[in-house]
């Protein structure tokens, strides 16, 4: 019904946002990710929308981005999956993380946002599967494959995912799973 909105930023209380056009007031919430890339207050802003009605409210989400608004309409479209909990996801982790996530099958990226489990987590990756565009995942090369792998078993360790990444960087692109956890066991061990 509404699909976008151009008007003045008038309130910022997050997630919640006031945008003033022509004088009526909408109150849109957004995810994080939005939130922070917003114009000052009294500045002008278009966000695209989302209009969701249901029994006890009629509520609107906005987004910054054409990406942003077709990822959370995928993820409403999952059982489970309410409008809070889409927003939640998107104010945890960009699109292209998601995307990158559903790719490699990366339930432990999700788990991390609040309000999602792992029953919830596998159901995403299940259902989003393909549908997040090949624009946002990450090409499925070899070398991809063999990062995907190392990155895994390093957080099957118990590594974080800052300590994993910093170990990842370190390694060369065509190195094989067995040869890269070694190389980056003995870089964390530094």
């Amino acid at each position: 019904m509404i699909g976008r909105l151009t008007g003045v930023l008038a309130e910022k209380s997050p997630p919640q946002l006031l945008i003033d056009v022509n004088g009526l007031g909408y109150e849109v919430d957004v995810p994080m990710s939005s939130f922070y890339n917003l114009p000052g207050l009294g500045e002008r802003v278009t966000l695209l929308t989302h209009f969701v009605v249901r029994e006890d409210a009629q509520v609107l989400y906005g987004f910054l981005t054409h990406d942003e608004r077709a990822t959370f309409r995928q993820l409403v479209k999952i059982s489970g999956v309410g409008p809070r909990t889409a927003l939640a996801i998107l104010s945890g982790l960009s699109v292209s993380e998601l995307a990158q996530a559903v790719s490699l099958q990366e339930s432990g990226r999700l788990v991390k946002v609040p309000g999602i489990g792992k029953k919830t987590a596998e159901r995403l990756l299940l259902e989003l599967k393909g549908k997040l565009g090949d624009a946002l995942a990450a090409p499925a090369t070899v070398a991809n494959d063999a990062h995907a792998d190392i990155l895994q078993a390093l957080l099957a360790l118990g590594y974080s995912d800052r300590e994993a990444a910093a170990a990842m960087k370190g390694l060369p692109a065509d190195a094989s799973v067995s040869d890269g956890i070694k190389l980056a066991l003995k870089s964390l061990a530094r």
